[in-house]
């Protein structure tokens, strides 16, 4: 689980996308709707991204697995104080694994890993759920394609993780026969996916497979997260329709 960008990108990328997030959400009715998160209002989005931000700190910075948190539990304060929230989870986490050591090893779902990890985790769900926050509330989203990639990737990882599947079960049905699913984006090299028979596996490079989606890298990561529907004109798809519905059926993170 490599990232492309070094940990200065991904620090950075964070507070890019949380601070996106929080102009999404700056001022909105608490009890606005998330249509992509359809269990939750708007303040509980919040209170999930801040909430994460400041668990993995405190993960990195005790060294032990913690307890994952509830979102409904989480208390971001009144509207006015969501920058704040929002802030100091930010700041807690970067300048925990900076203090820490991007390299030291911490705890993960999968064992061992460096602490980096959860700078990647959780830039990989702000980047998601900044999307969230501005579709339910009609404002702009911005993410720049090194980012929109990573998070591509970095969910890759995580579904091609030995024992992924033991906490997201729907997991063990991408494994195949060898049938490939492709993503192709305009501005750099795509990812192909292989449905092994042992194990997902995947790579960078062109794109052959049985079906694949084409656009632009931001709409393929927002079809990859179940964000914009395969069917929406921003992508085109071409080939095995039914296995493209098969992988997004079963590759929720």
């Amino acid at each position: 689980m490599t990232s492309t960008l070094d940990t200065a990108r991904l620090a950075e990328g964070l507070w890019e996308q949380t601070r996106g997030f929080t102009r999404a959400v700056a001022g909105r009715d608490p009890d606005t709707r998330v249509p992509t998160c359809p269990e939750w209002p708007l303040r509980t989005l919040v209170g999930h991204v801040g909430q994460e931000h400041q668990w993995a700190a405190e993960l990195v910075r005790r060294g032990e697995q913690l307890p994952i948190p509830d979102p409904r539990q989480a208390e971001p304060g009144a509207p006015d104080e969501w920058a704040r929230w929002l802030r100091e989870g930010t700041e807690g986490l970067i300048s925990t694994i900076q203090e820490t050591g991007a390299d030291t090893e911490t705890r993960t779902f999968f064992g061992p890993r460096p602490a980096a990890f959860w700078l990647r985790r959780m830039l990989s769900d702000t980047c998601v759920h900044h999307y969230d926050a501005a579709f339910a509330t009609d404002t702009a989203f911005d993410i720049a394609d090194d980012l929109a990639a990573d998070v591509l990737s970095e969910n890759l990882d995580l579904l091609s993780t030995p024992g992924f599947e033991t906490t997201r079960p729907a997991v063990a049905g991408l494994r195949g026969r060898g049938e490939r699913i492709g993503f192709r984006p305009r501005s750099t090299e795509g990812w192909v996916i292989t449905r092994a028979p042992e194990a997902l596996r995947w790579e960078r490079g062109p794109v052959m497979a049985d079906v694949v989606v084409s656009g632009v890298v931001v709409d393929l990561m927002l079809v990859f997260s179940h964000r914009l529907p395969p069917e929406d004109d921003r992508v085109t798809v071409t080939g095995d329709r039914a296995l493209l519905n098969h992988w997004l059926a079963h590759a929720a993170l």
